[in-house]
């Protein structure tokens, strides 16, 4: 059993760290952080979707951001996001990597009980600039949707 096992890459740890910080910054509502993860990337809302579903760059992704959801008093969107069932595949060599996870996100204000509200995927891709694993791009699909009329504007 011991000669399957291969320890965790720095490469993989970094990763898992730059996908886990984005739950952290959008539950904090630092949508300037959560853009600026996405300063060498972009967010596809539909997959091979029209121009106007990308949104590249940290403007773009914070503009996004900005328009969708919708932040509360505390200046948070008050969420949690749960980031599970990671899997990453990563190419040293060229600096590139692709993963995919589930999320979860719950969500409680003063007018919503602590609930789940939306569930789904994200499939990643990644790239290394300079020595740092940034997001190439992501894709979020949504599995399922429960009460998002305190967490969305629209």
């Amino acid at each position: 059993m011991a000669g399957c096992l291969r320890p965790v890459s720095d490469s993989a740890r970094e990763i898992e760290n730059l996908v886990y910080r984005y739950a952290e910054l959008i539950d904090a509502g630092d949508l300037n952080g959560v853009a600026a993860l996405f300063t060498h990337g972009r967010i596809r809302g539909v997959p091979d979707g029209p121009p106007e579903t990308v949104f590249e760059g940290a403007a773009r992704v914070r503009q996004m951001y900005a328009t969708t959801v919708r932040l509360h008093e505390d200046g948070t969107p008050k969420t949690k996001h749960f980031t599970s069932n990671l899997q990453l595949h990563i190419d040293e060599e060229e600096g590139t990597a692709y993963g995919s996870a589930y999320y979860c996100v719950t969500q409680a204000t003063p007018d919503l009980p602590l609930q789940l509200i939306v569930t789904g995927r994200y499939r990643d891709t990644f790239h290394r600039i300079d020595g740092t694993w940034w997001f190439d791009t992501r894709i979020m699909f949504v599995d399922q949707v429960g009460d998002t009329s305190q967490h969305l504007k629209f």
